[in-house]
Order: structure tokens, then C-alpha cells, then sequence
């Protein structure tokens, strides 16, 4: 595989030239003031997970700025994992610290995340217009379980949680048209997946960091990391 061979997979990109889709490098800033204001918001606080998804969330703008300017096959898996990164870190702490569980529950909770994805992946690739979005599809249905899991013990925060999963379905649905709207729209939309996608993963944060201030010492938290570790 060559890994600096050039790809045009987005509406704005006419060419291999560095400057051929500004828009789209330019807006992962979003993710930059993402990550900043939430560094604001968790001042003083000891929330090292948190902390941790603040800099993974720099990093996704930073690597997404790769990949729209050079867009080659490496900086491509550059965009993507800490993407990836993101989604499994969060997937720990709203496990051990939303849920409740134990640290080793949690971590089987990010290993089943392959297995989750791997099952829903092609069920959305069969899905007319969110196809070339089949990998990212099933991150807003496993938010939804959690809050699912979240709407009795700790309510304000799976509230919190299905609004992050509806600003990604909406964040999809401008990645999935991009290509669709390129006659009429040359510029495309997949720019404003990066800025609802910065907002929604800034959002995620401070439920996390919500919850983290709310809940502490809450019995019901303790109540059902009790049922839990009777469960497993």
C-alpha cells in the first residue's frame, strides 16, 4: 500500500493541491476551541479522564488538519484514530464513572466496543444515503444505551447524553450528503460535520464533568454500582 498516495474523497477538493479544500482544513479550529474551552471549564479540577479527552479532542483537529490539507492514506488513519482514541477513552469513563462499574468491567465495555461496531457497521452500509458514514453510525445508537442505562439513576445526565447522540446524528447527516450536494453546492458540507462534531464531543466532555460534580456521593450511583458488581 502506498501510504502517501493521494485520495479525493470530499466535495471540496478539486486536486492534490495542499490548499484544495480550506474550508474543511480550516474549520477543524472548531475542535481547537473545543478542546480549549473545556480546558476552561475543568480548571481546578481533578478529573484526569477528562483532561485526557481534552487533549485527544486537539489532537482529532490537528490530525483532521492533516489529513484535508495533504490527504494521503497515512494522514488519513492520522484523522481517524484519535477519533477512535476519543470514542474508546470515553467509553471507559462513562462505563467506570457514569455507570458505576468497576475499572475491569469498563474495560471489557471498550473491548465490546469492536464487536458492537463490527455488528451494526454493514447494517448501515445497506441504509441509502448514510452508507459512507456506516462507520461512524453506530457511536450515537451506543450513546442512546447508556442513556438508556443513565435515565433513572442519574436523569439529567442521560438527558445530557441524548442530546450529544442528537447533535452526531445531525453532524452525520452533513457528512453523509457531502458528495450528494456537489452539483448544486461545490463547496460540500462535509465542514460542518467538523464543527457540530466539535461541538458534540465538547459537550460529552462537560456531561462527563457534569456528572463527575452532581453525582459524587449520590446513593443511587452507589445503589447501582452495587447491582452491578451482584450482576458480574
Amino acid at each position: 500500500m502506498d501510504w502517501f498516495a493521494p485520495v479525493n474523497n470530499y466535495c471540496e477538493r478539486t486536486g492534490p493541491e495542499y490548499w484544495s479544500e480550506p474550508v474543511n482544513a480550516l474549520t477543524n479550529a472548531a475542535f481547537l476551541i473545543a478542546s480549549l474551552a473545556m480546558a476552561f471549564r475543568l480548571r481546578g479540577q481533578r478529573l484526569p479522564l477528562a483532561w485526557a479527552m481534552v487533549a485527544v479532542l486537539a489532537a482529532i483537529g490537528a490530525g483532521s488538519f492533516l489529513f484535508h490539507t495533504h490527504a494521503n492514506r497515512l494522514t488519513g488513519l492520522m484523522d481517524v484514530l484519535p477519533i477512535l482514541a476519543f470514542i474508546l477513552l470515553y467509553i471507559f469513563a462513562a462505563t467506570r464513572d457514569l455507570l458505576g462499574a468497576r475499572s475491569w468491567l469498563a474495560g471489557l465495555a471498550v473491548v465490546a466496543f469492536f464487536p458492537f461496531t463490527a455488528a451494526l457497521v454493514p447494517l448501515f452500509a445497506r441504509l441509502p444515503g448514510i452508507a459512507v458514514s456506516a462507520g461512524y453510525a453506530p457511536i450515537p445508537v451506543l450513546i442512546l444505551l447508556y442513556a438508556w442505562a443513565l435515565r433513572r439513576p442519574a436523569p439529567d445526565t442521560a438527558r445530557g447524553l441524548a442530546i450529544g447522540a442528537g447533535i452526531l446524528v445531525l453532524s452525520l447527516a452533513f457528512r453523509s450528503m457531502d458528495q450528494a450536494v456537489c452539483a448544486a453546492f461545490p463547496l460540500g458540507t462535509h465542514f460542518l460535520w467538523h464543527i457540530l462534531n466539535a461541538v458534540m464531543l465538547g459537550w460529552m466532555i462537560e456531561v462527563y464533568r457534569r456528572h463527575h460534580r452532581h453525582q459524587s456521593g449520590n446513593p443511587a450511583r452507589i445503589v447501582l454500582r452495587r447491582a452491578l458488581e451482584r450482576n458480574h
